[in-house]
């Protein structure tokens, strides 16, 4: 059990770590998430977890997010399973959606715009979540 914790450990540590130099925000606790997802103007929060379709699309989707061409105010990211109370206080904000991770959810002036959710990413390949990003970017990231 004990090598299990440091292998899980290690998988936790680096999907932070690519989010991180995605050039994401860490949101680790209830509060943080508030100041930040109630602020005027665009927020992407990607939920991130330790699934495969994680590492295999949606990180990868979200870290090719920063290079398009127009982009949401903020990019920030919760952990689905390790900072639970900070995960939940996102999913408060994404009404109407049922909790999925990975997910991204779309955010103007505090207000849930849309979702790609667990099943748009899962056996997907990453284009095609880039693809609905760049859609939800271009509908609701312009000035």
């Amino acid at each position: 059990m004990q090598q299990f914790n440091f292998f899980m450990n290690d998988v936790v540590k680096v999907a932070r770590q690519e989010m991180v130099e995605a050039g994401y925000e860490q949101l680790q606790t209830p509060e943080e998430v508030d100041e930040v997802l109630k602020k005027e103007g665009t927020t992407l929060v990607m939920i991130n977890s330790v699934c495969g379709c994680a590492g295999g699309i949606a990180r990868p989707a979200a870290a090719y997010m920063k290079n398009y061409e127009t982009k949401p105010d903020r990019f920030v990211t919760v952990f689905a399973g390790q900072d639970k109370e900070a995960t939940a206080r996102a999913r408060e904000f994404f009404t109407g959606y049922a909790p999925s991770s990975p997910s991204f959810a779309l955010l103007k002036d505090g207000e849930i715009k849309t979702m790609v959710e667990r099943f748009e990413i899962e056996g997907h390949e990453p284009i095609q979540v880039v693809q609905k990003l760049e859609k939800a970017f271009d509908d609701y990231c312009k000035e």
